[in-house]
């Protein structure tokens, strides 16, 4: 066991005691002061999303630590090493009343983190998470630093990954209220510089104001979670980890944590499971609902036209969106889904949150909300929509129409110059290049923008959230105004589903757009989102159209067959899933 002890430190010498005691002495006399905080988030630290509430501290927690073990060859070998240096864990705990420890295993072999979500089948390994950072878009982006590597095969596991996947939660962070400050210091003191790849992963509402519908209560207004498990897919080779967190002062022990994670630790599947990954998941669809259906979308387009023609009215754009109930003729496995999407989604985010018992929320966002890399911080402006075409002409031919549209060239401008306001508020300075530019997605094209800046310190981070989200590609020019607007004429509830997903990290932090969304039900029952653009100039029948280009990479998907949809027509989907 002395071979696999993870900390040298940990053997404690008489001076080292002392120095750890006089630690644990100013901790206990801050908590004691921060004890009397009592802030409205509830953060649970444990696995499956079981939560222990408690009173929220404002100090870092005492220890925040990340140790590499040996390298592996394959994953196969992986779980091993961290079930013994688990165990060493155990037998010479921390002395500390709260903290975060991440246990990693670089592997030479690159797996594929969706196959090993997929393989990871146990109910008691819920909550899960997946996110993948999009590539080939030429986005601004700043560059990855390597470090040094220790390990033979010169693997950098401070390199960031190329996809996540999280089962368990370490730490879990769920609140009822709007996110807020509070809530987002309460979820960096367990982040730290040092330790990279401690991430919280989630998303929030894109209204928290607004009332919730039954499918997306457990999400609550905000859903993050600290993996217990994850695996890190690289660019040359994956990481497998395990992350213990514990906070006295929540009721959360060492001991409670680190049998938690044992117990998690003997569930992970140790292989891949490949995917057929298909233009089809074999389903076929016995029934297709739109909220709002089609004559009501048109009265609400065109109630939106008259307040943006109105001399009375501020407003100058809203975003109206559709939910589409599918429901299927077998059940659909939300893994399965993502990584079909993930064929033709190399130029977007995907990303997957599932809380315990709910349904899963999974998408493949082409929208950067903000990258935050220390001081700088990148954003994008994403607004008009054309299909691509069949051939080289006429995908030119499109997009050169995108280009030079007046009423797509509004809603772009409106967007792209209300990003670079918010972000000249906040940053030294901010620098717009591309000004205008085409995104080419494999079955849409858009308008976009990249827009860079640097914030005075990185506790800016939150007002860069608080600021750019809900921006007015999925929201609404003036903000209230179009929020007001979205609340009182739209008839479903649009839970995360253009909020903010991503994850919060140490010294970096990124986010997409919730767009080109689902929500996958427990059952046969999958709810597909699009929203659209309201501006002077536009059709409600072109913007109907619209809804289902963008919802077109799900359709294909869940329809394995030349369908024979039967349609319902309904004023509003609230039933649970």
């Amino acid at each position: 066991m002395a071979a696999v002890a993870i900390n040298p430190k940990w053997r404690v010498s008489a001076g080292v005691a002392w120095q750890w005691q006089q630690r644990m002495n100013e901790y206990r006399y801050r908590h004691s002061n921060a004890r009397q905080l009592q802030l409205a988030c509830s953060v649970s630290i444990s696995m499956n999303g079981c939560e222990l509430c408690g009173n929220e501290v404002q100090f870092p927690i005492s220890i925040s630590e990340t140790h590499t073990l040996p390298t592996v060859p394959t994953l196969h070998s992986a779980p091993a090493q961290l079930i013994l240096a688990l165990s060493a864990l155990r037998a010479q705990p921390p002395l500390f009343a709260s903290g975060i420890i991440r246990l990693q295993v670089p592997i030479r072999e690159r797996g594929d983190a969706i196959e090993w979500l997929h393989a990871q089948k146990h109910k008691s390994l819920f909550p899960r998470c997946f996110f993948s950072a999009r590539s080939g878009t030429g986005t601004i982006d700043f560059p990855i630093s390597t470090g040094t590597s220790s390990n033979p095969n010169n693997l950098d596991p401070c390199n960031n990954p190329v996809s996540v996947a999280g089962v368990g939660s370490a730490v879990f962070f769920r609140g009822s209220d709007p996110f807020s400050i509070h809530h987002w210091t309460s979820i960096k003191r367990f982040l730290s510089r040092e330790s990279p790849l401690i991430r919280a992963y989630g998303a929030i509402r894109f209204d928290a104001s607004s009332n919730v519908s039954p499918e997306w209560e457990d999400y609550g207004s905000f859903y993050f979670i600290v993996p217990q498990v994850e695996f890190d897919e690289l660019e040359d080779g994956s990481i497998l980890a395990m992350t213990i967190a514990w906070d006295d002062s929540l009721q959360y022990t060492w001991h409670t944590a680190i049998s938690q994670l044992q117990a998690t630790l003997h569930q992970i599947c140790p292989y891949l499971t490949k995917i057929n990954k298909e233009s089809s998941l074999g389903t076929n669809i016995a029934s297709l609902s739109h909220v709002p259906k089609k004559p009501c979308w048109d009265n609400s387009v065109k109630k939106a036209l008259q307040m943006i023609r109105g001399a009375d009215s501020d407003l100058v754009k809203v975003v109206l969106a559709r939910c589409s109930r599918y429901l299927t003729d077998i059940c659909i496995d939300p893994i399965e889904l993502l990584a079909c999407l993930r064929v033709e989604g190399q130029y977007a985010y995907q990303f997957c949150i599932q809380p315990p018992n709910a349904p899963a929320f999974v998408g493949n966002s082409p929208e950067q909300l903000f990258h935050r890399k220390n001081l700088n911080i990148a954003s994008e402006a994403l607004a008009g929509t054309r299909p691509r075409g069949f051939t080289n002409f006429e995908d030119l031919h499109i997009g050169q129409d995108l280009l030079f549209s007046p009423k797509d060239n509004i809603e772009f401008t409106i967007v792209r110059e209300n990003i670079q306001r918010k972000l000249e508020a906040i940053c030294n300075e901010v620098v717009v290049e591309p000004k205008k530019a085409l995104r080419k997605l494999p079955r849409v094209q858009h308008l976009c923008a990249q827009l860079s800046g640097k914030l005075p310190t990185e506790d800016h981070e939150f007002e860069v959230l608080k600021t750019l989200h809900p921006s007015p590609a999925v929201g609404g020019l003036p903000t209230e105004e179009a929020r007001r607007f979205i609340e009182e004429n739209e008839m479903f509830d649009r839970g995360m589903y253009a909020g903010p997903v991503g994850w919060f990290g140490g010294a970096e932090s990124e986010f997409a757009v919730g767009i080109r969304s689902a929500l996958i039900g427990k059952g046969n029952s999958t709810r597909v989102y699009a929203g659209a653009g309201i501006v002077e100039g536009t059709n409600p029948s072109s913007e109907w159209e619209e809804l289902d280009l963008k919802a077109s990479q799900f359709t294909k998907l869940l329809q394995s067959k030349e369908p024979e949809i039967c349609y319902q027509e309904t004023e509003n989907i609230t039933t649970s899933l």
